[in-house]
């Protein structure tokens, strides 16, 4: 059993890599296939707490502040491979998918991080405008706000769907051997799973209604929510 987990994926060829491959290769994995969909988990299904008084307790800050903890240390780890593969002087003939789609992700991944900055002001009652009124752009849902929402959402998700796709060709160009598949079979499958149960307990809380409570009077309070099967509470 041993023998077989360490035998290369293609037995028709070897699995020697340089070290500069080696731990780009481990930083991409680690950023792409751990921080990001934690990140991503965290932030969608988090909003509100098993222990959290909603309504009574609003604008929990765990998911907002382990969001940003697990995105910037992807971020960093990523941009640490993306160093190390610069590094490496050759070049293999057979790379061209995982090099457009290394390409594809760093650039997007960047700008991924800096959109954040582009969310605009936040308002309402927790964080009201300098001359005391309550508008944001978050809490008055405004054009910006949308736009930022729709775009961080749904592009977020098409990146990780496309890193593993990135993941899958950086192994095979590796050859990786046996256990590094099954390992990654067996991760991506936990976070599925994880998915699937946290969906299926309507845990995608609506953000505006999470941080804001359910008053309909408030400006965003009739908007459909943004995302994929993200609910409002009653």
């Amino acid at each position: 059993m041993i023998d077989w987990l360490l035998q290369p994926i293609d037995p028709d060829r070897i699995h020697d890599v340089s070290f500069l491959v080696a731990w780009h290769g481990r930083a991409m994995v680690l950023a792409w296939s751990f921080f990001f969909p934690i990140g991503v988990l965290v932030a969608r299904f988090l909003k509100i707490t098993a222990h959290q008084d909603w309504p009574r307790e609003l604008d929990n800050q765990f998911w907002w502040k382990s969001h940003l903890i697990f995105q910037i240390t992807g971020g960093v780890v990523m941009l640490i491979g993306f160093a190390l593969i610069l590094l490496k002087a050759e070049s293999t003939p057979d790379i061209d998918a995982h090099f457009y789609l290394g390409w594809f992700l760093v650039v997007f991944g960047c700008i991924h991080m800096l959109s954040g900055r582009f969310r605009g002001s936040k308002g309402g009652p927790t964080a009201p405008a300098p001359d005391g009124s309550l508008h944001g752009d978050h809490y008055d849902m405004t054009l910006r706000r949308k736009c930022f929402e729709y775009y961080h959402k749904y592009v977020g998700y098409v990146l990780l769907c496309t890193s593993v796709v990135a993941v899958i060709t950086g192994m095979w160009i590796a050859n990786g051997p046996m256990w590094m598949w099954i390992g990654m079979g067996c991760w991506w499958s936990v976070i599925l799973v994880l998915f699937y149960i946290l969906q299926s307990r309507g845990m995608a809380i609506d953000t505006y209604q999470a941080i804001w409570g359910p008053d309909p009077e408030m400006p965003g309070s009739e908007l459909k929510p943004i995302g994929w099967k993200v609910r409002k509470l009653k």
